[in-house]
Order: structure tokens, then C-alpha cells, then sequence
């Protein structure tokens, strides 16, 4: 499995370009800006971006899918319960001080238990409502890797207060899906450095009872 992590646009969101080492195929996950830093990673290991998979509708997440899927072709895949902030992302844009993306077409709508697929490597699609109606976390089980979005930081958790956030549903998916993970799973949080559920588990403030 190839995976390299990019911090991109002004609040450095993690952005994942996972491939397969034999097929050359990947997804890129959370493009949310600096898209030709993206197609560089890309082509450096001669990939093929077959989906591009949106952990949820905030702009620095999902600011250069639109831009990526024009690069590549690829189909943006992103739960439909986050509609809504689709349609407000101009509206994001000028709270973050961004430009505009435009119109971002969405062409598929994954759902608990959904698989995406690049090649070989292949990741189960967990929706962890909280920080957005529609957020979702991206579990590669082989590999024991979680790409969190915004809902599992080191040492913290999405924040709640935006439309469309609940800290009670954060909270349930937290403790019913991302904390039934082994120990040893590694996740990528949306912003900031990597942990592990172990850690997250025993010394994250938010996660204890």
C-alpha cells in the first residue's frame, strides 16, 4: 500500500493519496486545496486516481475536489446527508477567507459498510455523524489504518458547533464505531499528527467515561 500524507490550504488539512503498489490505481481523500502538490504525488509514483473520497463538506476538505476530479476523472464520492453543506460553500468560503471552489458535482453517495477500492487496497466506508450530519471515517482493515476526518483528533475530537454538528452524535459514533477498532489501529485525524485508537482510547480527555 502506498500512502502519503499532504497538509493542504491555510488549515492544513491531511490529505491521504492511498494506492496500490502492483495496479498503480489510488484515491485521493480529502483534497481540499493544493491540487498540484496532489497530481505531483500522483504522478510521482505513476498512479491512476480512480476515486476521490470527501470525509465530509467543509471547505478545507473538500475545496479542490472539483479541480482533482477535472485532473483525473475521478468520481467524488461523499455521504449525502451533507447536501446541505455543499450548497453553503461559498458561504464557507468567505468565513475562511478562501476563494469560492465553485459548483463541486457529487457523484456518489457511500454509506456504512460501503467499500472503495484502488486496486488491491481496499477501504470500508464507516459514517461517524457528529461533526457534520454526513461525516465519515475510511477504514483500510488490512493495512489496520483509519482515515478519521474530522471526527478524531490526537487528543481531541471534531468540534460540534458548526451546522449541522451534534456533540451527542459525535459522541455515539466515537464510542460505538471508531472505538470498536483494535488498539493498534493508526489514524489519520484531518488536521494534526497521527495517533493510534489505543492512545486515543486511554488518554484522549474526551473519550474518557
Amino acid at each position: 500500500m502506498i500512502h502519503e500524507i499532504l497538509a493542504v490550504g491555510p488549515l492544513q488539512c491531511n490529505c491521504s493519496i492511498v494506492g496500490d503498489e502492483v495496479s498503480h490505481e489510488a484515491m485521493v481523500i480529502d483534497p481540499g486545496a493544493d491540487v498540484t502538490e496532489i497530481l505531483a504525488i500522483v504522478a510521482r509514483h505513476g498512479l491512476q486516481v480512480k476515486q476521490i473520497v470527501v470525509t465530509h463538506a467543509h471547505m478545507d476538505h473538500i475545496g479542490g475536489a472539483m479541480a482533482l476530479k477535472k485532473a483525473t476523472g475521478a468520481p467524488i464520492l461523499l455521504n449525502e446527508n451533507d447536501d446541505a453543506l455543499v450548497a453553503m460553500l461559498p458561504m464557507q468560503a468567505k468565513w475562511l477567507g478562501m476563494r469560492d471552489p465553485g459548483k463541486i458535482e457529487i457523484d456518489g453517495s457511500p454509506k456504512s459498510g460501503d467499500k472503495v477500492s484502488a486496486g488491491a487496497v481496499s477501504g470500508e466506508i464507516l459514517l461517524t455523524p457528529g461533526h457534520t450530519e454526513g461525516s465519515l471515517c475510511l477504514y483500510f482493515g488490512a493495512e489496520k489504518k483509519l482515515i478519521a476526518g474530522d471526527t478524531l483528533f490526537a487528543g481531541s475530537i471534531g468540534r460540534t458547533d458548526l451546522p449541522g454538528g451534534s456533540l451527542d452524535r459525535i459522541m455515539r459514533s466515537l464510542h460505538i464505531t471508531v472505538l470498536a477498532l483494535p488498539d493498534d489501529v493508526i489514524v489519520v485525524p484531518g488536521h494534526g499528527p497521527l495517533t493510534t485508537i489505543g492512545e486515543e482510547r486511554e488518554e484522549n480527555p474526551y473519550l474518557q467515561k
